[in-house]
C-alpha cells in the first residue's frame, strides 16, 4: 500500500463574500457549526483570531483540549494554525485555509491540512484518515451555513 499524501486540500467556489465566510472561520465558537471531521466539540467565545502569533483553545468532541497557535495570518484572506496539547510542543501537523475573492460575492476557498512535518506517531493513523473528502465536507458546511436565509 502506497503512503498516503501528508498535504491534502480541498477547495470549492461559495457564494458569499470573503469578509463573511472568514469571520466563520476565524472565530473559533463558530469552528464545531461547520467542521467536517466532526472532531471539534467547542470553543469559548472571545477568542477570535487577528494576527500570527494569536492563541485559541478547543474542546474536541472526545474531551480531549487543544491550543491551536496561529502561525499565518492575514485579514479576510489567509489563516493557519498548528494545534497542540495545553502546555505541550506542537507536534507538526498544520490547518490552513485561503479565500480568494472572485467578485464581490463569489469567493474562492481552500482548505488544506498539511501533516508532513508531523513528529507523532500515535497521530499518524488519524492524519491520514483527514481526507480531502473531510475537508470538502467543511468547505460544504461553510457553504450551506452562509447561504441559510438570513445569512451566516
Amino acid at each position: 500500500m502506497s503512503e498516503p499524501e501528508r498535504i491534502v486540500s480541498a477547495t470549492r467556489d461559495i457564494a458569499a463574500p470573503a469578509a463573511e465566510i472568514f469571520e466563520l472561520i476565524a472565530d473559533p465558537a463558530r469552528q464545531p457549526s461547520w467542521d467536517g471531521n466532526d472532531n471539534l466539540h467547542e470553543a469559548a467565545a472571545g477568542q477570535r483570531v487577528h494576527a500570527v502569533g494569536d492563541v485559541f483553545v478547543m474542546t474536541l468532541t472526545r474531551g480531549g483540549v487543544r491550543e491551536n497557535h496561529v502561525v499565518e495570518f492575514t485579514e479576510q484572506r489567509r489563516i493557519a494554525w498548528r494545534p497542540s496539547e495545553p502546555g505541550q510542543a506542537q507536534p507538526g501537523h498544520l490547518w490552513r485555509w485561503e479565500l480568494e475573492p472572485l467578485d464581490a460575492a463569489t469567493t474562492r476557498v481552500t482548505h488544506t491540512y498539511d501533516w508532513s512535518r508531523l513528529t507523532d506517531e500515535q497521530r499518524i493513523p488519524k492524519a491520514r484518515s483527514t481526507t480531502a473528502d473531510k475537508l470538502q465536507a467543511s468547505l460544504d458546511r461553510l457553504a450551506a451555513l452562509l447561504n441559510r436565509p438570513g445569512g451566516g
